[in-house]
């Protein structure tokens, strides 16, 4: 299974199109969510957790959508993380009566989320194609 979902032609690209789209969805309707709406989670660094997880799968799932091991698309998916981290963190500082505030610990949470989101596609991606490869007969 896992050599089908990394591929050029992988029969999931559109349905990882679409959960791209919801997580991209979720993901702002949770940034965005007032103050006073977030549940008060006695975990240390619970807010940079939760930054570092949807910009990870944000990351991630873009690779899915558009599957490729070529360093310009894995640059270009941790770029979107990163600059769609700072636009919300940016927001979020604009619109103030959301009780809501700008910070760059968010963003860094964010930027190491689409870093490791990256690496995670990238690691699965290449034991995909090892694993096709060995599947192929060899032809000498």
């Amino acid at each position: 299974m896992l050599q089908g979902l990394f591929s050029v032609r992988a029969p999931y690209r559109r349905a990882a199109r679409w959960a791209l789209a919801a997580w991209t969805l979720l993901l702002l309707a949770l940034c965005f969510l007032p103050g006073r709406d977030i549940p008060d989670i006695h975990v240390p660094l619970a807010d940079k957790w939760v930054h570092f997880v949807l910009f990870g799968v944000f990351a991630f799932l873009w690779l899915c959508a558009f599957p490729s091991e070529k360093i310009r698309s894995l640059l270009l998916a941790f770029t979107a993380s990163v600059a769609l981290g700072w636009l919300v963190e940016e927001l979020q500082g604009l619109l103030s009566f959301l009780g809501r505030s700008r910070s760059g610990k968010d963003i860094l949470a964010d930027a190491i989320g689409g870093l490791l989101g990256v690496l995670f596609y990238y690691i699965l991606s290449r034991r995909a194609r090892r694993a096709r490869e060995e599947k192929q007969p060899s032809t000498l």
